[in-house]
């Protein structure tokens, strides 16, 4: 009768460990989403983004549009015939490598005039990097909370 009981908690606590260490999706703006006047530096400040997580644009499809740029079409706002555009109002994009990137709206002035641009700077993976120390956060706390209370009711199921 043990060893079941012991396999379920083990698979319960190893469920809720690798849900908190997997990939995040993080929406650019949050509820404002990609739009004008928005500043995403100020957004992306506290964050870290590792590879494997994803940016997610959500916008009115037809009114703009994500570009990936170097550093230079960043600063001014450029578009190279090179540089793919995405369209649909709901882009998902992966951080599939390290290092820092560079995205703008291509459409009228919404880069330079209307700051519609994100700088990010991504790690190459959570498990080999420098401990972060956890923000102040609700929701930090909470996330904290929640896992070391998952880990402890599954070890006073061992008992019970």
């Amino acid at each position: 009768m043990v060893a079941p009981h012991l396999t379920i908690v083990f698979i319960s606590t190893i469920l809720v460990l690798a849900t908190s260490i997997s990939a995040k999706d993080y929406v650019v703006g949050d509820g404002s989403g990609w739009t004008l006047d928005f500043d995403y530096q100020t957004w992306a400040k506290d964050k870290v983004f590792f590879v494997g997580d994803n940016l997610v644009f959500n916008y009115a499809s037809g009114s703009h549009n994500v570009v990936k740029v170097n550093g230079t079409g960043f600063q001014q706002c450029v578009v190279s015939s090179g540089n793919e555009v995405l369209r649909s109002g709901r882009d998902v994009i992966p951080l599939k490598t390290p290092g820092r990137k560079w995205y703008i709206c291509g459409v009228g002035k919404h880069c330079e005039s209307r700051n519609m641009k994100l700088v990010i700077t991504v790690l190459s993976d959570a498990k080999n990097s420098v401990p972060i120390p956890i923000a102040t956060s609700a929701s930090t706390k909470l996330a904290a909370y929640s896992l070391i209370t998952a880990f402890f009711s599954s070890l006073l199921l061992l008992f019970i």
